[in-house]
């Protein structure tokens, strides 16, 4: 081969390096240059079994992505393992096109949350469910025996079977999901409860311990007198005495309830009117919080058979170890509401 020969495809092979070299840097620069468009967080799905192709150029739609197939390109080039994981992702200020990419591969989806409160009802968590919008509800969570055998649960009723706390969880997720989870929790909690109760309670299971910690979870407005309502609870139980307790005739009046409790609630024959009837409810009446589960099993028996609020304002309540100070103590609450 000719001198002047080799001497031309030199220069041809340098130029061709130097033009890769080039266009490499120019697809690096734009792969980790902030995208113009992420001024604020947005959030973006991904569905299940989406191409990547269809996926970028959604993501142009948008305005987005530059170049979606200069991205596709790159990393079927440079990862051919890579797959998009479906869910709902958050794309930030600040990230590259590599970033996004990275990110739909990772499966670090956006967590949605849900609280439920202490004392709130299995029609209110029905309720709080149905409202969010991350949650997919099932007819079999909307159907209450359905759902006991769906969680394989060994209660009579849903009520009280689930805990109160913030679950989170990725958008799409059934109900039946946090309802399992919920129900799982709260048996853990109730077991652990039980297995370190005090042994001379008027108690026979753990469900019972459920049932009464349902109504001082009702009872109770401060954290500090929920041992000592447990104890009058515990008190009346050991001396056959009714409970005597409104929520119970609250939860069971249901709608009938308008916000006041007339004589004729508490002369209405429930199962759940502990006015009339001995003994615990056949059921809970909420879901009680970890406090008051701890409250049942260690309760504060100090000889108070009765309770009622001071009227101070604060959730506070006076115990009486006599109906004649108990009655006293009411006089008083009833002069401080006029």
């Amino acid at each position: 081969m000719k001198r002047s020969v080799r001497v031309a495809l030199s220069v041809v092979l340098l130029l061709l390096v130097v033009g890769l070299a080039v266009i490499y840097r120019g697809i690096q620069s734009w792969l980790h240059a902030p995208i113009d468009a992420l001024n604020d967080a947005t959030l973006y799905e991904v569905s299940q079994g989406a191409p990547l192709n269809l996926v970028l150029r959604d993501l142009q739609k948008r305005g987005l992505l530059e170049y979606p197939r200069g991205l596709s390109m790159w990393l079927r080039i440079t990862q051919p393992g890579y797959k998009l994981k479906a869910g709902e992702y958050e794309l930030r200020s600040g990230m590259t096109p590599i970033d996004i990419a990275e990110l739909l591969n990772s499966g670090r989806v956006v967590l949605h949350s849900l609280t439920v409160v202490e004392g709130t009802t299995f029609a209110e968590f029905g309720r709080t469910l149905a409202a969010n919008a991350a949650v997919t509800v099932s007819s079999t969570g909307s159907d209450a025996r359905a759902l006991l055998r769906h969680l394989n649960a060994n209660v009579p009723h849903p009520e009280g079977a689930f805990f109160p706390d913030t679950y989170r969880f990725p958008k799409g997720t059934s109900d039946l999901e946090i309802y399992s989870l919920a129900y799982r929790r709260m048996q853990n909690e109730l077991e652990q409860a039980w297995r370190e109760r005090e042994r001379d309670l008027p108690l026979a299971n753990a469900y019972e311990a459920l049932i009464l910690a349902s109504i001082v979870e009702k009872e109770a407005k401060l954290a500090t007198e929920r041992p000592l309502i447990a104890g009058v609870f515990v008190e009346r139980l050991r001396k056959g005495m009714r409970l005597e307790t409104d929520p119970t005739v609250i939860y069971g009046l249901g709608s009938a309830y308008d916000g006041n409790i007339h004589k004729a609630d508490l002369q209405r024959d429930t199962p759940y009117n502990t006015y009339r009837h001995a003994g615990l409810p056949p059921t809970p009446i909420c879901f009680p919080g970890l406090d008051s589960l701890r409250a049942v099993v260690h309760p504060d028996v100090s000889g108070a058979l009765f309770f009622v609020a001071t009227g101070n304002g604060d959730g506070s309540h006076h115990f009486s170890k006599t109906f004649a100070e108990h009655h006293a103590a009411v006089q008083r609450y009833l002069k401080s509401l006029r």
